[in-house]
């Protein structure tokens, strides 16, 4: 077991820690939470937005919260840059193998599923 965790340590991205956050979790907000905040709000809003775009009949209005959706799904990306180089977000890296699976179960299933 502790060889699985090191390996997983060492295919873990992420910065150090921000100082910013207690040790301690306390009533109040910490930067993390504020930003954490934020970007749950965008994913909520470009989630409804790419609903909204595709059912606009309206070409004007289409275009618009298409326009309103890019820049809803950039501020998104930015937050999530901020969380990431605060140490507030880390991702797991995948190797090799676990790549090449993904890539054959997803290929796999659009074969299966796909109309041609």
């Amino acid at each position: 077991m502790d060889q699985q965790q090191n390996y997983q340590q060492e295919m873990t991205i992420k910065n150090p820690k921000s100082s910013s956050i207690p040790n301690v979790k306390s009533p109040e907000l910490n930067d993390r939470d504020f930003v954490n905040d934020l970007l749950a709000n965008e994913k909520y809003l470009t989630d409804s937005f790419n609903v909204f775009a595709r059912e606009a009949s309206n070409t004007h209005l289409y275009n618009d919260i298409k326009r309103i959706m890019n820049e809803t799904h950039d501020c998104a990306r930015d937050l999530f840059n901020v969380m990431f180089q605060e140490g507030f977000y880390k991702l797991q890296a995948a190797n090799q193998q676990e790549v090449q699976q993904a890539q054959q179960q997803f290929s796999n299933y659009l074969n299966s599923q796909g109309p041609y």
